[in-house]
Protein backbone atom coordinates (compact mmCIF):
# COMPACT_ATOMS: atom_id res chain seq x y z
CA UNK A 1 0.00 0.00 0.00
CA UNK A 2 1.46 3.47 -1.21
CA UNK A 3 1.45 5.84 2.32
CA UNK A 4 0.63 9.85 1.37
CA UNK A 5 1.13 11.60 4.23
CA UNK A 6 -0.27 15.55 4.66
CA UNK A 7 1.99 17.90 2.79
CA UNK A 8 2.33 15.40 -0.61
CA UNK A 9 1.25 16.75 -3.31
CA UNK A 10 -2.54 14.84 -3.94
CA UNK A 11 -2.06 11.82 -6.76
CA UNK A 12 -4.09 13.32 -10.10
CA UNK A 13 -7.64 11.58 -10.89
CA UNK A 14 -10.00 11.41 -13.38
CA UNK A 15 -13.32 9.46 -13.93
CA UNK A 16 -17.26 9.08 -14.84
CA UNK A 17 -19.33 9.82 -11.75
CA UNK A 18 -22.67 8.19 -11.22
CA UNK A 19 -24.57 10.78 -13.48
CA UNK A 20 -22.04 10.51 -16.36
CA UNK A 21 -19.90 14.27 -15.32
CA UNK A 22 -16.49 14.19 -16.27
CA UNK A 23 -14.28 14.99 -12.70
CA UNK A 24 -10.61 15.07 -12.15
CA UNK A 25 -8.32 16.67 -9.76
CA UNK A 26 -7.13 18.94 -12.66
CA UNK A 27 -10.69 20.60 -12.90
CA UNK A 28 -10.95 21.07 -9.51
CA UNK A 29 -7.72 23.19 -9.49
CA UNK A 30 -8.57 26.44 -7.03
CA UNK A 31 -11.36 24.32 -4.90
CA UNK A 32 -10.41 22.27 -1.26
CA UNK A 33 -11.80 19.10 -2.06
CA UNK A 34 -13.47 16.27 0.68
CA UNK A 35 -11.89 13.32 -1.58
CA UNK A 36 -13.77 10.20 0.94
CA UNK A 37 -12.96 6.74 0.11
CA UNK A 38 -15.53 4.29 1.33
CA UNK A 39 -15.78 0.15 1.05
CA UNK A 40 -19.15 -0.16 -0.17
CA UNK A 41 -22.33 0.97 -1.98
CA UNK A 42 -25.46 0.33 0.60
CA UNK A 43 -23.41 -1.18 3.28
CA UNK A 44 -24.91 0.15 6.58
CA UNK A 45 -21.63 2.54 7.95
CA UNK A 46 -21.01 3.48 4.40
CA UNK A 47 -24.77 4.69 4.50
CA UNK A 48 -24.35 6.71 7.69
CA UNK A 49 -21.38 8.35 6.34
CA UNK A 50 -23.01 9.63 2.99
CA UNK A 51 -25.67 10.54 4.78
CA UNK A 52 -23.96 12.38 7.12
CA UNK A 53 -22.24 14.49 4.42
CA UNK A 54 -25.73 14.96 2.39
CA UNK A 55 -27.41 15.96 5.95
CA UNK A 56 -24.23 18.54 6.49
CA UNK A 57 -23.50 19.52 2.70
CA UNK A 58 -24.93 22.85 1.96
CA UNK A 59 -22.67 23.73 5.29
CA UNK A 60 -19.71 22.31 3.46
CA UNK A 61 -21.03 24.02 0.65
CA UNK A 62 -21.01 27.20 2.30
CA UNK A 63 -17.22 26.41 3.51
CA UNK A 64 -16.30 26.27 -0.02
CA UNK A 65 -15.46 22.20 0.22
CA UNK A 66 -16.28 20.00 -2.94
CA UNK A 67 -16.99 17.00 -1.51
CA UNK A 68 -16.52 13.41 -4.27
CA UNK A 69 -16.94 9.94 -2.67
CA UNK A 70 -14.43 7.54 -4.22
CA UNK A 71 -15.49 3.25 -3.63
CA UNK A 72 -14.62 -0.15 -6.25
CA UNK A 73 -18.47 -0.30 -6.71
CA UNK A 74 -19.57 0.75 -10.29
CA UNK A 75 -21.57 3.31 -12.17
CA UNK A 76 -24.87 1.20 -11.67
CA UNK A 77 -24.55 1.04 -7.97
CA UNK A 78 -23.80 4.65 -7.65
CA UNK A 79 -26.68 5.50 -8.98
CA UNK A 80 -29.18 3.40 -7.17
CA UNK A 81 -27.26 4.43 -3.64
CA UNK A 82 -27.36 7.95 -4.73
CA UNK A 83 -31.10 8.13 -5.90
CA UNK A 84 -32.53 5.90 -3.21
CA UNK A 85 -30.64 8.28 -0.53
CA UNK A 86 -30.76 11.35 -2.64
CA UNK A 87 -27.19 12.36 -2.30
CA UNK A 88 -26.18 15.46 -3.58
CA UNK A 89 -22.74 14.62 -4.64
CA UNK A 90 -20.54 12.77 -7.34
CA UNK A 91 -19.41 9.45 -6.93
CA UNK A 92 -16.32 7.75 -9.18
CA UNK A 93 -16.53 4.31 -9.52
CA UNK A 94 -13.11 2.69 -9.25
CA UNK A 95 -13.81 -0.61 -10.85
CA UNK A 96 -10.45 -0.76 -12.23
CA UNK A 97 -8.51 -0.24 -8.50
CA UNK A 98 -6.46 2.93 -9.97
CA UNK A 99 -7.60 5.94 -7.93
CA UNK A 100 -7.60 3.53 -4.65
CA UNK A 101 -4.12 2.70 -5.38
CA UNK A 102 -2.92 6.09 -6.09
CA UNK A 103 -4.01 7.42 -2.31
CA UNK A 104 -2.87 3.88 -0.73
CA UNK A 105 -6.26 3.05 0.77
CA UNK A 106 -6.53 0.06 -1.13
CA UNK A 107 -5.08 -3.43 1.15
CA UNK A 108 -5.47 -5.83 3.49
CA UNK A 109 -8.40 -6.03 5.94
CA UNK A 110 -9.82 -8.05 8.54
CA UNK A 111 -13.21 -9.00 9.07
CA UNK A 112 -14.72 -11.44 11.58
CA UNK A 113 -12.23 -13.18 11.05
CA UNK A 114 -11.69 -13.08 7.59
CA UNK A 115 -8.73 -11.63 5.67
CA UNK A 116 -9.78 -10.24 2.68
CA UNK A 117 -8.54 -6.92 0.21
CA UNK A 118 -10.50 -3.58 0.24
CA UNK A 119 -10.74 -0.26 0.59
CA UNK A 120 -9.73 1.39 4.02
CA UNK A 121 -12.31 4.50 5.02
CA UNK A 122 -10.26 7.04 4.39
CA UNK A 123 -10.32 11.40 3.69
CA UNK A 124 -8.21 13.21 2.11
CA UNK A 125 -8.50 17.14 2.22
CA UNK A 126 -6.82 18.47 -0.81
CA UNK A 127 -6.23 22.46 -0.74
CA UNK A 128 -6.47 24.84 -3.49
CA UNK A 129 -3.45 23.72 -4.59
CA UNK A 130 -3.60 20.18 -5.05
CA UNK A 131 -1.67 19.44 -1.63
CA UNK A 132 -3.17 17.14 1.14
CA UNK A 133 -3.73 19.08 4.24
CA UNK A 134 -5.20 16.40 6.26
CA UNK A 135 -5.68 12.69 6.30
CA UNK A 136 -8.65 11.29 8.40
CA UNK A 137 -7.77 7.58 8.81
CA UNK A 138 -11.28 6.01 9.77
CA UNK A 139 -13.51 8.71 10.23
CA UNK A 140 -16.82 8.55 12.35
CA UNK A 141 -19.40 7.69 9.34
CA UNK A 142 -22.05 9.51 11.73
CA UNK A 143 -20.29 12.89 12.46
CA UNK A 144 -18.30 12.68 9.23
CA UNK A 145 -19.07 16.31 8.31
CA UNK A 146 -18.44 17.66 11.87
CA UNK A 147 -14.96 15.88 11.69
CA UNK A 148 -14.20 17.81 8.84
CA UNK A 149 -15.74 20.87 9.96
CA UNK A 150 -13.66 20.80 12.94
CA UNK A 151 -10.12 20.05 11.06
CA UNK A 152 -10.63 22.28 8.10
CA UNK A 153 -13.80 24.41 9.03
CA UNK A 154 -13.11 28.55 9.17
Amino acid sequence: MKHLKEGDKAPAFKGVDQNGNKISLAGLKGKKVVLYFYPHDNTPTCTDQACNLRDNYQVLLQQGFTVIGVSTDGQKSHQKFAKKHELPFPLLPDEDLQIVSAYGVWGEKKFMGRIFDGTHRTTFLINEKGIIEKIIDKPHSKTHAQEILEIWGK
